[in-house]
């Protein structure tokens, strides 16, 4: 299907060095699905990490279960080499103090 560009009003179609461009424009976007997916979940990690950051100050025994909790948030991006894990990762349950 030909895409057009709007000019003045006018849908006017690509030339053929248009889709070309456009092609390639597409196709860098879809590569770049996977680094998009992994960086939207590492900022989710970091977000979850920081919440719990103060539960590692050195005047305070961290429990066992926020050690492992902490763990499991630094170890989400292992073993996520598609963007379909990546959408179904889901973050381990929030543990409280």
């Amino acid at each position: 299907m030909a895409r057009h560009h709007l000019i003045d009003g006018v849908q006017v179609p690509f030339t053929a060095e248009e889709e070309t461009a456009r092609d390639l424009e597409e196709q860098q976007w879809r590569e770049g699905a996977f680094d998009r997916a992994m960086a939207e979940l590492r900022i989710k990690r970091n977000e979850l990490l920081a919440k719990t950051d103060w539960t590692s100050s050195s005047d305070l025994t961290m429990s066992d279960a926020m050690r492992t909790y902490r763990q499991q948030l630094r170890d989400a991006p292992n073993g996520l080499d598609t963007v379909e894990k990546v959408q179904a990762y889901e973050f381990p349950t929030e543990v409280k103090k």
